[in-house]
């Protein structure tokens, strides 16, 4: 009896167990549906309401209009006013040189001499030998005064006198052309001899330049051979130089067009106390033309470049529907450019004067976009930046 009663105990527990676990399961099932009743609603209310970017914040730059004058731009060369590569006349040995590499020179100063220790002994016999022939022509000029000689014996003391002065003029001269002088005042390079070496006539020693003032010579079309008069303000740049523009006169207008390339050669004269300009530097050279002409200009940055064309972002005030406030929001407009001078570009098309332009960062800008204004850390540009925009 004992053994058969102890069976129908566990079974009755089996039952509220099964319920109990039936419980649980239905309330995590109601817990789940509960969470994610939650979330459905929290998405269909983020989907039932328009997404608002905040406003992006931008740098701004009025349209202005300002009177620039044409000009006319290229590319040129500085080449000096006076420049002379110093060579040796006659061969010899370098015996002194009186010059130190890159130094500046006067005019008639000695920059080397040639050894002429032979030369100068050939000069002493020759002046010994015009002394006596000299002598010898003075005591026939006496003698045919009274009829001692006759005048053909007078005429040949008088030709071995001067052919004696003219062998000492030619040792004199050859000394003198063994010494080089500095033909003008000027800055000198870099010598290309060294004492005691041997050279021969025609040997480069060393290169002369006159640096200021230096000229700059440059080219432009044909088509504007009517623009140009000398007297003209030429104005110079360099990306080789941090200082500022260089300013200069027109002096010169070349006869000849190029058959070739249909331009003619201009040069202008630049004033270059420095010395910062030297012979055969590249620069940037404008011709400024007399006339001016209004005209409107941006700042190089708010522009965005692109194949199908160039467009800026307009600010323009536009009232919000909803708040009724005015916001600022931004339309793309095309635009035509015309030349670029320092950090400002001139627009010939698509703008009006005093219209407000993105300045900066245009790159991540759409159209329709709201923006906010801050101008605090904005760069300022420049017609004429440090350095200079090349």
């Amino acid at each position: 009896m004992h053994d058969v009663a102890k069976p129908k105990t566990l079974r009755g527990n089996v039952k509220p167990r099964r319920k109990s676990l039936w419980l649980a399961i239905a309330g995590i099932v109601l817990l789940l549906l509960a969470l994610l009743g939650v979330k459905a609603g929290q998405i269909f209310k983020m989907t039932s309401t328009p997404m608002t970017m905040p406003p992006t914040t931008v740098s701004s730059a009025t349209v202005q209009a300002v009177d620039w004058a044409p000009v006319l731009s290229s590319v040129g060369s500085i080449s000096p006013v006076q420049g002379a590569t110093i060579a040796a006349e006659l061969g010899g040995t370098v015996g002194d040189i009186l010059f130190e590499n890159g130094g500046t020179a006067k005019k008639g100063d000695v920059l080397m001499r040639l050894d002429t220790s032979a030369e100068t002994g050939q000069l002493h016999t020759a002046e010994a030998d015009l002394a006596l022939a000299k002598s010898d022509f003075e005591r026939a000029q006496d003698l045919a005064k009274r009829k001692v000689i006759s005048q053909s014996e007078l005429d040949s003391a008088d030709s071995k006198f001067k052919q004696k002065a003219g062998t000492v003029d030619n040792m004199r001269s050859m000394l003198a052309k063994k010494e080089l002088h500095a033909p003008f005042d000027g800055q000198l390079g870099i010598r290309q001899v060294n004492v005691g070496q041997t050279i021969n006539a025609g040997q480069l020693v060393v290169a002369l330049t006159s640096l200021d003032p230096v000229y700059v010579d440059f080219a432009l079309p044909q088509q504007h051979l009517s623009k140009l008069t000398e007297g003209l303000e030429v104005r110079v740049r360099s990306g080789a130089l941090v200082a500022d523009e260089f300013k200069g006169k027109l002096t010169a207008i070349n006869s000849m067009v190029d058959s070739v390339t249909r331009n003619v050669t201009v040069q202008a004269t630049l004033e270059n106390p420095k010395h910062e300009l030297r012979p055969g530097m590249f620069v940037k050279v404008d011709v400024i033309l007399p006339s001016k002409q209004q005209t409107l200009i941006i700042p190089g940055s708010a522009i965005s470049y692109a194949p199908f064309g160039d467009s800026v972002f307009l600010i323009e005030k536009k009232k919000n529907e909803k708040t009724g406030k005015d916001e600022l929001t931004l339309r793309q407009q095309f635009i035509r450019l015309g030349e670029a001078r320092g950090d400002l570009v001139a627009v010939t098309e698509g703008l009006k004067a005093g219209q407000i332009v993105v300045a900066t960062g245009v790159f991540k800008l759409r159209n329709g976009m709201g923006v906010t204004v801050n101008n605090e850390l904005a760069p300022k540009p420049q017609l004429n930046p440090k350095p200079v925009d090349s």
